[in-house]
Order: C-alpha cells, then sequence, then structure tokens
C-alpha cells in the first residue's frame, strides 16, 4: 500500500459550473442550423393508428426521461417517428439519479465521450460546457459535474425539441390486440393510453428495485429511521457527530460515505472483500466493435464475457476513495462481511464475521437488482418473461444467479415471452435500461455505449413499425403522384399513359 505522502494531488473537482444563458442561447442556434443539416426535424411517416373506439393511439411511449429515456426519444425524431410521448414520474430535474441519489462530485466517465448529442457536434457536452467557459476551462476540466451533466441534459431536450410530460408515471401495461393499453397516473389523476410500442427506460433500478441484503433482524418497516440504501434520500446533516456503518465496496457505499463525513460523521465502511476491486473490467468493454458487435455474439460467449465483468466488479473511482480518506473519521473494514443488522430506538447493532459494533445509522451501498418481478408495472406478463436462465445450464444459473436473471432480449431490445400468449405483449415492450446489458451489453445505462443502443432501438421500433403496416405502405406507394416531367414537353398526363 502507498504512503499518502507519495500519492498524486486530487485534480479539482465541482458539481456544477457557473452558467452563461446567452452562451447557450447561442449554442442552441447552432446546434439547431445542424440539425437542419441533417434534415431535421423529419416528416411524420408511420401509419395512424386508432384505439378500439376510434382513439387516436401513439407509436411509441417512452417511460423515463433520464439520459436514456430522453436520448431513445431523440432517436425516434430522427428516424421520423414523431407520433411519440416521453414521461417521467419526476418533476423537471429530477430525473435520472444526478439531483437525487447520486452523491458522487463528478461522472465515472472520461469527459470526452459522447452519446446525447447522437453525432451533432454542437449538442455535445464539450460544445456545451466550452460555449460557457473556453477552450481553457475545457482543459482544465477533469471529469464532468453531476449537476453539470443534468443541466446539460435538459439543455439538449429543449434544444432538439422533445417534449416530455413530467409528474406522469406508468402504473400498468396490457395488450389489447395489436395494441398496448397503458394506464397513466399523475397530479390530474388517471389516464388511460394507447400506444403499438412502449420503451421502458426508467434508469438502473429500471428492470428490478434497490438492493437489501436479507438479515435475520432487519426490517425495513421497523428500521427507526436508522436503516437506508443508497438509492434513499439521506439527510446527512442529521448524522453530524454520529456513528454511520456503509456496507459495500463500490462507488456508491463509498459516494455515500463521503457525504457522510463531509457533513461531519464518523464513518466506518465495511466489505467482504480481503481488498478493494482494482480494475474495472467496464472500461476494456466501451470500444465500437465490442458496443456494435456483442449483440451478435451466441449467448455462450455472452454469458462468458458478461459474467467475468459481474464478477471482477467495478472499484470505486481512485478520487472517491481519496475523498473519504482524506477524512481522520474514516475507517475501512475490508474482509469483514455483516452477518446481522438489528435497528431500534436508539441506534443500529451490526453483527460481522469479527464483532458485534453499534451506529447510529446503517447505509447499503449493495446497488440494485435485476428482478422484473419487482416491476409492479409489468405484473400480467412477469412469469412470461424470457430470462437469461433459460439460456443456459442450470449449473451455471446456479453458479450465477443474478445474471440468470437478467431479461432475455431480441435485438431491438424487445422482451420476449416464453409463453403464445405473452409473446405478442412482450414483443411490442422494449427494454432501454440495464437490465439489457447481458442481451446487448451497457448500451442502455453507461454513457459510452449510449449513442449504439439508443440508434439500435429507434432503427429497430422504424423497422417494426414498416413491417407491420407493409400493406398500407403498399397501397400508399400506389397512390404517389408526383409528376416528375410536367414541366417539360414531354409530360404525359395520367389518362394518356395506357
Amino acid at each position: 500500500m502507498q504512503s499518502p505522502s507519495s500519492l498524486p494531488p486530487v485534480p479539482p473537482q465541482s458539481v456544477a459550473s457557473p452558467r452563461d444563458a446567452a452562451a447557450l442561447d447561442s449554442l442552441a442556434a447552432t446546434a439547431r442550423t445542424q440539425l437542419a443539416l441533417l434534415n431535421f426535424p423529419v416528416a411524420n411517416w408511420v401509419v395512424p393508428a386508432s384505439g378500439p373506439q376510434g382513439e387516436a393511439a401513439l407509436d411509441v411511449l417512452v417511460a423515463g426521461a433520464g439520459m436514456c429515456g430522453q436520448t431513445a426519444g431523440y432517436a425516434l425524431l430522427r428516424e421520423g417517428v414523431t407520433n411519440i410521448r416521453v414521461i417521467d414520474r419526476e418533476p423537471r430535474g429530477d430525473e435520472g439519479p444526478w439531483a437525487t441519489y447520486a452523491r458522487m462530485l463528478t461522472l465515472r466517465s472520461a469527459k470526452h465521450l459522447t452519446g446525447p448529442d447522437l453525432g451533432v457536434p454542437a449538442l455535445t457536452f464539450r460544445a456545451w460546457y466550452e460555449a460557457q467557459h473556453g477552450a481553457q476551462g475545457w482543459a482544465a476540466l477533469h471529469k464532468i459535474g453531476r449537476i453539470d451533466w443534468r443541466d446539460y441534459l435538459l439543455w439538449v431536450r429543449e434544444t432538439v425539441g422533445l417534449r416530455v410530460d413530467n409528474g406522469t408515471e406508468l402504473i400498468d401495461v396490457e395488450n389489447v390486440g395489436e395494441l398496448l393499453r397503458v394506464r397513466l397516473r399523475s397530479a390530474a389523476g388517471e389516464e388511460t393510453a394507447w400506444t403499438r410500442k412502449l420503451v421502458l427506460a426508467f434508469g438502473r433500478d429500471g428492470s428490478g428495485a434497490p438492493r437489501w441484503p436479507a438479515f435475520p433482524s432487519l426490517s425495513r418497516d421497523a428500521s427507526f429511521g436508522r436503516v437506508f440504501h443508497s438509492a434513499d434520500a439521506i439527510d446527512f446533516d442529521a448524522w453530524r457527530g454520529r456513528r454511520v456503518a456503509v456496507l459495500g465496496a463500490g462507488a456508491s457505499a463509498f459516494d455515500n460515505a463521503a457525504c457522510a463525513l463531509e457533513a461531519g460523521a464518523g464513518v466506518t465502511l465495511f466489505a467482504r472483500r480481503e481488498h478493494l476491486p482494482q480494475v474495472n473490467k467496464n472500461k476494456w468493454a466501451t470500444f465500437t466493435g465490442f458496443l456494435r458487435g456483442y449483440e451478435a455474439l451466441d449467448d455462450a460467449r455472452k454469458w462468458r464475457f458478461h459474467t467475468y465483468i459481474f464478477d471482477e466488479q467495478v472499484p470505486p473511482p481512485w478520487e472517491t476513495v481519496r475523498r473519504c480518506d482524506d477524512h481522520a473519521s474514516f475507517a475501512l473494514r475490508l474482509g469483514e462481511p455483516w452477518r446481522d443488522v438489528a435497528p431500534d430506538s436508539s441506534g443500529v447493532l451490526v453483527t460481522t464475521d469479527k464483532s458485534a459494533e453499534r451506529f447510529d445509522a446503517v447505509i447499503f451501498g449493495t446497488g440494485f437488482d435485476v428482478d422484473l418481478v419487482d416491476r409492479p408495472e409489468l405484473w400480467r406478463y412477469v412469469k412470461d418473461i424470457d430470462t437469461w436462465r433459460n439460456h443456459v445450464t442450470p449449473q451455471q444459473a446456479l453458479a450465477h444467479p443474478d445474471s440468470a436473471r437478467f431479461p432475455y432480449l431480441g435485438a431491438g431490445f424487445e422482451m420476449r415471452g416464453i409463453g403464445g400468449a405473452s409473446a405478442n405483449a412482450l414483443s411490442r415492450i422494449h427494454l432501454f435500461n440495464w437490465g439489457g446489458t447481458m442481451s446487448q451489453a451497457a448500451l442502455a445505462g453507461d454513457i459510452p455505449g449510449l449513442h449504439v443502443g439508443a440508434r439500435r432501438l429507434a432503427e429497430s421500433i422504424s423497422r417494426d413499425l414498416f413491417v407491420a403496416d407493409a400493406d398500407a405502405h403498399w397501397a400508399r406507394l400506389q397512390a404517389h403522384d408526383e409528376p416528375e416531367l410536367i414541366a417539360t414537353k414531354r409530360y404525359v398526363p395520367p389518362e394518356e399513359r395506357g
């Protein structure tokens, strides 16, 4: 282990930078000019659909307007699929984790990565940042502040003209004929909508729920306000001068430990591993060949790649580890898994392999499960959703139970059914979040693969919509009558063409 005096300094980091509204308005005008050069906005070409009583039906409903849902909606508009609706249950600015439970100072990804721009230079984060802080500001930037990223995403949304209905939640899905009937809830009450396609872009927990370890004495209903998951809203100031225990060895565990330390708490972080994960294998899996080619691999190779990546785990960013180590009140206890967590009105007793110790509060930095049983809006179909368990041997599923629960998706992120009755409904539902990783690689959750994933999703939906209406398009083709030679002496009127 290196001595603190030999370590390099941590580059300056900040959650957000100052805004320059005039510079951003000017950049938005440039971006719209570049979009116009790409023939955007594109005219809608999809044949209109109607519900059973003649109600207008959407072509696509995108549920979730964070980074992935927003980029999916923009990609659909680029394809000329414009009869869409994008919703998010949170208010504007709280979509995704950036202003809520994300507690890092900066993004994990390198600052130069692109994604939400879909190839338009003036829509890149670099263009957005340089417009406000110049080339020197960009050169000095270490990594992207998470609130800067949130504000950048909102600016992209507004610049491309993507409407989002905030405060609107998807609560139920049911297949009726060739459409999906969805129930939505907002402050105005419940409404029913019809759509041909549904994109689930709920984010990191969009294919499951926060992972809560099962301990004999732990009940979330009787936690006395002392037991938290890293995805919870936490008032860190309430624990100033108190002792907080954190479980986990990943980025979220260290992020939450850092926030508690900065609020004045003493923090002990526990992990079952004897040492922290050292190498982020996900960084290797971000080159174009992998991102574009992974989906075409056979199941055995896909399983081999991602079970290995998952087993290796992702280390916390070095800057985040230093953020904790800089506090004298921080202790790291490796090789000490927890055996029980028992909260009461005066504290929490944490029992490990080595000790039993009381803390004032505990935080689980244990990530999210992928298990569609936890998704209430899919209750009708969850028992019929195909998963990777059905495509590997029983021994492999037993060795990697978390991987085996991932849904087994088609080439366009569509879900597949193991029973005939649900197959039609599931083929209309596209899972564009972390749950697609085993089938598609990290194209719907991590920035490096987002541009590949959003385009693939939009192109797949576009293809499906055309194929479904092929006969109607055949009729449109026959009815097409735009005479090319009317301005020449070679023009022949329709009645004379024979």
